[in-house]
């Protein structure tokens, strides 16, 4: 007779807060040491975003966030200023709006209609710069944000290359997990089905869950975009009664402060980092012995 012994499988338990930190603290020890601003960037909320995204799989993880520190590194984020990139916000085709959703998160703004420009890497960078931005002004409480993407007057004459939207893609869902909430399609014309079907293949499962397609003119779904946002800050234009709209004088004074704020908080990065390594590295104070002393002092 063959004897068989049963496996015993640890299962993870995602609501369970001291797994969490022991996969967090697992995740933290195989990464090894970081730059400073890797430091900076990954702590444990990123470490938690990260692990969340490959459904806590350590390793997968770890590879994962790798990606994003050598991009990063490459890329630098962190360093792109507004009057690099304020042409491309000049029609207001993408910005941080003056209000936030129901539960404080930051509201992007996006026009895809109103795009003003050919350049690739230049809409890329551009989007990378919100992202950089939104995240920036996010309360404390708050990792995620809200996508409000505006189509009217959408054709597919001015809809976003192939290669632009895969990238885009790619980025946020790569280098950014875990940072979307939701994503709400604002009356979207009967020909954006075409483009969504190219769209949906670059996007994942968790991606696509979090979109929500929503039509001015159809009360059922318009309690979606009341769900996350309050009509009273809500702009007119989306069905709300806030009457206000993109001054891109008044955002780019806003970006300017912005940037300040972006450069302090990676500055202060460096420091914290320098901090940490001489305190790693000191030498511990021997405090003399009650014998030594007497013997000195003799």
């Amino acid at each position: 007779m063959f004897s068989f012994r049963k496996k015993h499988a640890s299962h993870f338990n995602s609501d369970d807060a001291e797994q969490q930190k022991a996969k967090i603290s697992e995740l933290r020890s195989a990464l090894g040491p970081l730059s400073s601003s890797g430091d900076k960037y990954c702590s444990e909320a990123c470490f938690r975003r990260y692990l969340e995204a490959r459904n806590w799989n350590v390793d997968k993880s770890r590879k994962m966030l790798e990606e994003s520190l050598k991009w990063r590194m490459t890329y630098k984020p962190e360093d792109i200023r507004w009057p690099e990139i304020s042409l491309e916000a000049e029609t207001g085709k993408m910005y941080r709006a003056g209000f936030v959703d129901r539960e404080g998160r930051t509201v992007v703004i996006m026009r895809p209609a109103k795009q003003n420009t050919s350049s690739h890497e230049e809409q890329i960078r551009f989007l990378v710069y919100v992202l950089e931005n939104a995240i920036l002004s996010l309360p404390e409480e708050q990792e995620k944000m809200v996508w409000l993407i505006d189509f009217t007057g959408w054709t597919l004459a001015n809809a976003t290359p192939v290669k632009t939207a895969r990238e885009s893609a790619n980025i946020l869902q790569n280098h950014y997990p875990e940072r979307l909430a939701v994503a709400i399609l604002f009356n979207p014309p009967k020909v954006f089905e075409a483009f969504w079907k190219v769209v949906k293949h670059f996007l994942d499962p968790r991606s696509i869950q979090k979109i929500n397609f929503v039509y001015l003119k159809n009360d059922e779904s318009m309690k979606i975009m009341h769900k996350y946002i309050d009509p009273e800050v809500l702009p007119i234009e989306f069905g709300g009664k806030n009457n206000v709209v993109y001054n891109h004088e008044e955002y780019s004074r806003l970006m300017t402060n912005d940037d300040n704020k972006m450069t302090n908080f990676w500055a202060d990065a460096k420091t914290d980092h320098a901090k940490k390594a001489m305190k790693e590295h000191s030498v511990p104070e021997v405090t003399p012995q009650p014998s030594l002393v007497a013997a000195k002092a003799s």
